[in-house]
């Protein structure tokens, strides 16, 4: 208990530090931008960007054979594999999607706080330009190179310090927007309106409730927004 106690206490000395202002006026910005029913349907495009990609690598890793993506102008989006219909490639490979986005913002976090901004930045368009490849319909690509060309004007027109802002800003809206969508699809299960998400596609292979599944991804995102938090409170200041 006083170890949980040293640590609520250190985390609040942080959070009233003023050196810490600016990382976290970038994380209400990109909480704001999560919540907002203007900015989040736009918004959501990137998550579905980053869930996708992380059935695409899970898929590949787990050596099913990748089709294509398609990113829809609803925010939906389909990864096509193929490989056998049950077993742990199948079970991985939908399991991926949703706290791949939550660890994609822990990852960002990392870099930020370790002063890696300009390489976060390059990952994130190697990534993006790995994905263009298997994108398969036009909206898809046009998603992927809006994303992309944000990352590289910041590369090429920013400071330093505005790299790592954007950075900053780009983590958070992952940390907070990877949570977002697992109780989006809660709402929609409860309507009967997700036959076929991936928490009822697990649930039917595995056996394992699909609220299960939810719950699950629900603390995989919790954990890594309170890691993430905690590393981008550690930015260097700018």
């Amino acid at each position: 208990m006083s170890t949980v106690d040293e640590l609520v206490r250190e985390w609040t000395a942080q959070l009233l530090d003023p050196g810490n202002a600016a990382a976290l006026v970038v994380g209400a910005v990109a909480l704001v931008l999560v919540l907002n029913r203007s900015t989040w349907p736009l918004l959501r495009n990137v998550v579905t960007i980053a869930h996708e990609g992380g059935h695409a690598v899970v898929a590949l890793l787990s050596g099913r054979k990748l089709n294509g993506i398609r990113l829809h102008s609803d925010t939906s989006g389909l990864t096509v594999s193929t490989g056998r219909s049950s077993g742990p490639g199948m079970v991985l490979t939908l399991l991926a999607g949703y706290p791949a986005v939550s660890l994609l913002g822990l990852g960002g976090a990392w870099l930020v706080a370790a002063d890696l901004a300009q390489v976060m930045l390059w990952v994130a368009i190697g990534l993006l330009v790995v994905m263009l490849l298997a994108i398969r319909n036009a909206y898809g690509v046009l998603s992927v190179l809006v994303t992309g060309g944000v990352l590289v004007a910041v590369s090429w027109l920013a400071t330093p310090a505005w790299q790592a802002l954007c950075c900053a800003l780009f983590s958070w809206f992952l940390l907070f927007g990877g949570l977002r969508p697992i109780g989006e699809l809660r709402r929609k299960r409860s309507r009967g309106r997700a036959p076929d998400s991936d928490a009822d596609q697990l649930a039917r292979l595995t056996g394992v409730p699909a609220a299960m599944w939810l719950l699950c991804w629900y603390l995989i995102g919790v954990v890594a927004l309170l890691l993430g938090a905690r590393w981008l409170l550690l930015m260097p200041q700018v």
